[in-house]
C-alpha cells in the first residue's frame, strides 16, 4: 500500500521527516513502488529539488492544477479536487495516512475511489529513528536552552532581596523578565520557543504553568525550557529548579530525590528497555518516601501532589512525541530521543523537576544534556 501526507513542514511533522525544509503552504508526499514523490506549486519545486533527497518533485501544473483554477470552482473544494487528481495521476489506489490527515481530502478522496487507511503508529516509528540531519538539530537546539537556563540562572544569582522580593537593577525582578531574556539567548542560538516556562512559588505545583508575576525572595524558581531550532524544526526539552538564598529543608529533600530518581531512570535508558518499567521502578522510589502516584493512587483519583505526572516522552519534530516513558510506555529503540523528568509537588506550595535529554543509542544511551544540577543560588 502507498503512503500519503498532506500538508504544510510548519506544522505536520510526518511530512517535515520526509521533506526537511520549511514549506508554508500545503503539498503532497507520496510513496509509490519504491518512488518518493512531491506534488508541489512551481514557486517551491527548486527548493525541494534542491535538497537532493531523492525526491521525484511534480509541479502542480502536471495533475490540472491551471484546469482546476479556471473551472470555477469554489476555493474550499479545490484542495480536495486537486488531491484526487494527483491521487489518479500517480496511480495511487489506497494509501496509508496519519491520523492528523486532512480530513475535507479524505473526504474527496474516498470520493474518487481512492481507500484511505489511518496508522499512526507507522508514521510515529519511522519518526524516532532520527535522521543525522534532525540529530543535529536536537544537539543545537539543547545547546541553545543550556546558554538559556545559564541566563536565567545568573541573573537570578545578581537578584537582590528588598521589601520581601527580588530585584535586578532595582526593578522588582518578573517570570516575564526571566522569559524574555530567555527567548534572546534562543533567538542567537538560531532557536526559538512560543512558550518557555519560568514559573515561582506556589505555580511551580503547576505542571505547565508558563510562570507570571513578580518572584518572593524565598520562592523556588523551575525553569522549564524547551525551543525549536529553526533550521531543523526539531526541539530539546530541559528543567532545572532554583531557589536564592536559603533552601527549605522540604525542597531541599524534593530536589535529592528527584536527582536520585532521574540517574536511575537514566541507567536503565538501552534499546529494549520498557518505558513504562522505567516509569514504574521511579514511582516505587517516590512510593517508597511516601508520596502519592500514578500507580499508587486509587482508580478515579486526580492527583494534585506528589509525582503525578508520566516520566518522560520522545522529542523531534515535535516537543511531546513517541516513546512514552509513562504508564502507557513503549518499548526505546537505537535513534529515539527522550526527556526524563522526575517531579514532586504540593499543592499550593510549590514542586521540583529536573528533566535531561537522552540519546538511545545501539549498546545503551548518550546524555545530550551538559548543565549542573544544582539546587541553591547564592546565600
Amino acid at each position: 500500500m502507498s503512503v500519503l501526507i498532506c500538508g504544510d513542514t510548519i506544522s505536520t511533522p510526518e511530512l517535515r521527516h520526509e521533506v526537511p525544509l520549511a514549506v508554508p503552504d500545503a503539498f503532497t508526499y507520496a510513496e509509490l513502488d519504491g518512488r518518493r514523490l512531491v506534488a508541489i506549486t512551481s514557486m517551491e519545486a527548486p527548493r525541494v529539488e534542491a535538497l537532493g533527497a531523492g525526491l521525484e518533485v511534480h509541479a502542480l501544473e502536471e495533475f490540472g492544477a491551471d484546469e482546476l483554477r479556471r473551472s470555477g470552482i469554489e476555493a474550499h473544494l479545490y484542495p480536495g479536487a486537486l488531491a484526487a487528481r494527483i491521487a489518479s495521476g500517480l496511480g495511487i489506489g489506497a494509501a496509508t495516512v496519519p491520523e492528523g490527515f486532512p480530513l475535507g481530502i479524505a473526504d474527496a478522496l474516498r470520493a474518487a475511489g481512492v481507500e484511505l487507511t489511518v496508522d499512526q503508529k507507522l508514521f510515529d516509528d519511522r519518526r524516532r529513528v532520527k535522521s543525522g540531519h534532525e540529530l543535529a538539530g536536537i544537539r543545537r537546539a539543547q545547546r541553545a536552552t543550556e546558554a538559556a537556563v545559564a541566563e536565567v540562572r545568573d541573573l537570578l544569582a545578581r537578584a537582590e532581596p528588598r521589601d520581601g522580593v527580588l530585584t535586578l537593577d532595582d526593578e522588582p525582578l518578573t517570570c516575564e523578565l526571566l522569559k524574555v531574556r530567555a527567548q534572546a539567548v534562543f533567538l542567537r542560538h538560531g532557536a526559538f520557543s512560543d512558550e518557555p516556562t519560568v514559573s515561582h512559588g506556589p505555580q511551580t505545583a503547576v505542571g505547565h504553568d508558563a510562570g507570571s508575576g513578580v518572584i518572593a525572595a524565598a520562592d523556588v524558581v523551575l525553569v522549564d525550557l524547551f525551543p525549536k531550532d529553526l533550521e531543523s524544526a526539531c526541539f530539546a526539552d530541559m528543567t532545572r529548579t532554583f531557589v536564592v538564598g536559603s533552601v527549605p529543608g522540604e525542597i531541599r529533600e524534593w530536589h535529592g530525590l528527584c536527582r536520585q530518581a532521574l540517574e536511575l531512570a537514566i541507567s536503565r535508558v538501552r534499546p529494549g528497555a520498557h518505558g513504562g518499567e522505567i516509569h514504574r521502578e521511579v514511582s516505587e522510589l517516590f512510593a517508597e518516601r511516601g508520596f502519592p502516584t500514578q500507580l499508587t493512587k486509587q482508580p478515579g483519583e486526580v492527583l494534585h501532589d506528589g509525582f503525578y505526572h508520566g516520566l518522560g516522552h520522545g522529542v523531534g519534530l515535535n516537543v511531546h512525541e513517541a516513546p512514552s516513558l509513562g504508564m502507557l510506555g513503549q518499548e526505546l529503540v537505537p535513534g529515539d530521543v527522550v526527556a526524563i523528568e522526575p517531579g514532586l509537588y504540593r499543592r499550593g506550595v510549590g514542586g521540583v523537576r529536573l528533566e535531561d535529554l537522552v540519546l538511545v543509542t545501539d549498546d545503551g544511551c548518550e546524555v545530550l544534556t551538559d548543565f549542573p544540577y544544582d539546587l541553591e543560588i547564592g546565600e
